[in-house]
């Protein structure tokens, strides 16, 4: 026996006969024996229309009505998974965010968990109960429903897993698991069985959508061992494989994985741009004068290349931001330019990263030659680099995107 939490997705509760889908996985690990909470988001398209609705009735809303709004459409759901567990002979009762509670900081729409107090949840669910838990929503230190962002349901059902100590948390989504890149650009692409917490963090915060990147933090440091499974499968299928897991994906620590690729995967982000400062002054804090304005206006900044011209006066300055952020960078830095001292600016949404990823690379040379040597031969021009332990990413132009992910995919030999 042991102790699930289960998450699905909007599009895996878009209906009714999606959501009786979804107790029968439930049902499934019920009758298995298993202790089961289960953590849900809103119906598919539901958020978006919650969303609109609040911009109709105020475009300069309060952040606090606008969490009590948004939060309702994972109510509707848990209640609803409740009604069919129950009237399929499953104990199960609906929860929301403030009454396990889960508490977070005040920041409305975007909140961060800071604890959970689940003792009552794990008395019921060690009874026996099947726990139903709204997903995206806790409660804030004013007493009012805060909501986690965007995917924040991943999140919750990590947190949730952690709290009440459970051997494993199990994503539905409407994949099978996470390939080695995206199988629409290379239809080659594995299905990974493991892949380590770093590695998916990774792939997570460089363009794979499978998972949300706090979610995979949060299951890093808590060592909650993560499931990612597809809710169309047959719930009915016989449950085979390694542990006795269906087709998917763990995400788990690297000790657990049983032979290390020097490549786990490729990913690749095409929400980037480029920024370039030409003739910069090259003096003690310029990197402040340029970079300091835009982490006070919360702007992210990824790869920086930093050259020096011959004489030694001047320099140029290339990084790259979100392309949503891109027009605020802008003017941000125009409104610095006499404390920058550039002469030109200079930008190209037109780029995307891509990135090699692998905590085999620690151990192995040659890895990032391999990846310069495999792009040049494909004559695709790298205009900035950045490596890590375990990841290297280039930014090229965008029109060859399919062509570098296909290139490295085969380069390191992860074409089924």
């Amino acid at each position: 026996m042991a102790r699930l939490v289960l998450k699905f997705g909007g599009t895996s509760v878009a209906d009714l006969d999606r959501i009786r889908n979804v107790a029968r996985h439930v049902k499934r690990e019920v009758d298995a024996g298993h202790e089961v909470a289960v953590v849900v988001s809103a119906m598919a398209g539901q958020t978006n229309k919650l969303v609109d609705l609040c911009k109709q009735a105020s475009p300069l809303h309060d952040a606090r009505e606008y969490d009590a709004v948004v939060a309702s459409g994972e109510q509707v759901t848990s209640g609803l998974l409740a009604m069919v567990l129950q009237q399929m002979g499953v104990n199960a009762r609906s929860w929301q965010g403030w009454q396990v509670p889960i508490k977070t900081n005040g920041t409305h729409g975007a909140a961060r968990i800071k604890e959970i107090e689940a003792d009552f949840l794990v008395e019921r669910i060690s009874q026996g109960q099947v726990a139903v838990l709204a997903g995206f929503q806790g409660i804030s230190p004013e007493n009012r429903i805060s909501t986690l962002g965007r995917g924040g349901s991943d999140t919750s059902a990590v947190a949730i897993a952690a709290a009440v100590k459970a051997d494993r948390c199990d994503i539905y989504t409407d994949v099978d698991g996470v390939y080695t890149t995206d199988p629409r650009i290379v239809p080659k692409a594995r299905r990974l069985e493991r892949i380590a917490f770093e590695e998916m963090l990774e792939m997570a915060s460089l363009g794979a959508k499978v998972l949300q990147v706090r979610s995979v933090e949060m299951a890093m440091v808590h060592g909650v061992r993560t499931f990612v499974r597809s809710s169309f499968d047959d719930p009915d299928a016989p449950q085979i494989g390694e542990g006795n897991l269906p087709p998917g994906t763990l995400i788990c620590d690297e000790d657990e994985l049983v032979e290390q690729q020097v490549v786990t995967g490729i990913a690749f982000a095409k929400d980037e741009a480029q920024i370039s400062l030409r003739d910069v002054a090259d003096k003690p804090g310029v990197a402040q004068s340029v970079f300091g304005p835009l982490a006070d206006s919360s702007i992210n900044v990824d790869m920086i290349v930093q050259n020096i011209s011959p004489d030694g006066k001047t320099t140029d300055i290339t990084f790259t931001v979100p392309e949503t952020d891109y027009d605020r960078a802008i003017a941000v830095l125009e409104d610095n330019r006499d404390a920058i001292g550039f002469q030109n600016l200079e930008g190209a949404k037109d780029v995307v990263k891509v990135s090699v990823i692998g905590i085999g690379m620690r151990s192995h040379a040659g890895v990032a030659a391999q990846c310069f040597r495999g792009l040049a031969e494909k004559g695709i021009n790298i205009r900035a680099i950045t490596t890590s332990e375990i990841k290297i990413s280039v930014l090229i132009d965008s029109a060859y995107t399919e062509l570098a992910v296909r290139t490295l995919h085969s380069l390191y030999g992860l074409d089924g």
